[in-house]
């Protein structure tokens, strides 16, 4: 969430910033709802610095014996009037509330301004793309006939965009989950954490999946919790309206969950294999640090979920997102893309993003600062460390065999029990 008072002070600003962003925001709306707040805030001040003078003169006047039954009237009805606009000015706050929560971030300046993905600019490669002497298969053809993902149990079980891992495919999923917690948990300083994966509608709100992203999420029925979309979600919030003391900065936080998101709207993208799946694994990691050092903290972060992706010599490339492609939240994102030999380009694995302030307003999240002296809203960054499934579809495109095997990444047979290959 915006800072109001930048909003208000900086209208210009703000609709620039919408312009960039393709944002339907309706400013104008919601200044005219703070200049109502505002005029409202100040009757009913007024009428309380009135209601207030009329009491201390009802004392006098009782004091003096005199009769103070019309004054106190004219105070009853200065209390009703001060409870109709008390009502009157919580509606007109909640409303503004609700606006602001839709509202998209900043953008940092660094930020390339663009229409769509297609103006996200590349910053590095890393690794060649491998040529091969035989057609590459994609993942989906190699996975049924090594017998190792089921995409017609997954569907008859749940519906399409699920899938079943069975044999060396759920142990190689569960072997990159924990070669990628113990990387980041021993070499990059990241604390493990063990989630929820049902949240409530506070913790969704925190990190901005509501409301302005609820249909895209799975929502309990009977209760206030809703499944996971990532785990940014929970751990972002783990320090939800607490105070923390700079010398606690920088907090590093790592977690493996299952995700889930509906995907709405996008229906006929990817609609084979696991690519886009309802239900996906992943490893995230999350900060929380100091203003200064957030852009710091960012390149630290993507250099981490790059590590993954070098350690197991997939090649990649790394993309900074344009005003047209970037998320809500975040003020500025660099995305890794893997390359899948079947689709002859690179496909996103990894978005880390540095949303600075804007989810930590929501949370009410902040830090008192060394000296003891003002408090400070945290900034907070994540990013995918990385995506478990599209990084077993990269392992399976990128290592498989004329013959239909997969050759195992030498870095991950530790993991997997020294498996070396996966063969019909």
């Amino acid at each position: 969430m915006l800072d109001p008072k930048w909003i208000r002070e900086n209208p210009d600003e703000v609709r620039e910033l919408l312009k960039k962003r393709k944002h339907d925001f309706d400013l104008d709306g919601l200044l005219s709802l703070e200049a109502e707040r505002r005029e409202v805030l100040v009757k009913v001040e007024d009428l309380k610095s009135t209601r207030n003078e009329g009491s201390r003169k009802v004392g006098e006047i009782k004091r003096q014996g005199g009769d103070a039954s019309s004054l106190m009237e004219e105070m009853r009805l200065a209390g009703e009037r001060i409870k109709e606009l008390d009502d009157h000015l919580a509606d007109i706050e909640e409303q503004v509330k609700k606006r602001l929560l839709m509202m998209p971030n900043k953008l940092n300046e660094s930020v390339p301004v663009g229409m769509d993905e297609n103006d996200n600019i590349e910053v590095k490669k890393w690794g060649s793309p491998r040529s091969f002497e035989f057609e590459p298969k994609p993942h989906w053809e190699l996975g049924e006939a090594l017998g190792i993902m089921d995409f017609e149990r997954g569907a008859r079980l749940s519906e399409s965009r699920f899938t079943v891992l069975k044999g060396a495919g759920a142990k190689i999923e569960r072997g990159l989950i924990n070669f990628m917690l113990e990387l980041h948990t021993t070499k990059h300083g990241y604390t493990e954490i063990m989630p929820p994966i049902l949240v409530n509608s506070s913790t969704m709100e925190g990190t901005g999946q509501l409301p302005k992203f609820a249909e895209d999420q799975y929502k309990c029925l009977n209760d206030d919790l809703w499944l996971i979309p990532t785990a940014e979600v929970p751990l972002t919030n783990l320090h939800y309206g607490e105070i923390l003391h700079e010398s606690q900065l920088p907090l590093y936080y790592t977690a493996y969950t299952p995700c889930f998101r509906r995907e709405a709207g996008s229906y006929g993208r990817d609609m084979r294999g696991m690519l886009r799946q309802h239900q996906f694994d992943k490893v995230e990691l999350v900060k929380l640090c100091t203003p200064e050092t957030s852009y710091d903290e960012l390149d630290l972060l993507l250099g981490a979920a790059e590590e993954v992706l070098r350690i197991l010599e997939l090649p990649y490339r790394v993309v900074v997102l344009s005003t047209g492609d970037i998320g809500n939240a975040s003020c500025k994102t660099y995305d890794i893309e893997v390359w899948l030999p079947s689709q002859n380009c690179y496909r996103e694995i990894s978005s880390c993003s540095n949303c600075e302030d804007f989810q930590s307003r929501r949370m009410s999240t902040r830090y008192r600062a060394k000296d003891g002296g003002r408090i400070h809203l945290v900034h907070t960054l994540n990013g995918s460390g990385i995506a478990v499934g599209r990084c077993l579809i990269a392992i399976m495109e990128n290592f498989q065999q004329a013959d239909g095997s997969i050759t195992i990444p030498n870095a991950l047979r530790p993991y997997v029990g020294g498996l070396e290959s996966i063969s019909a």
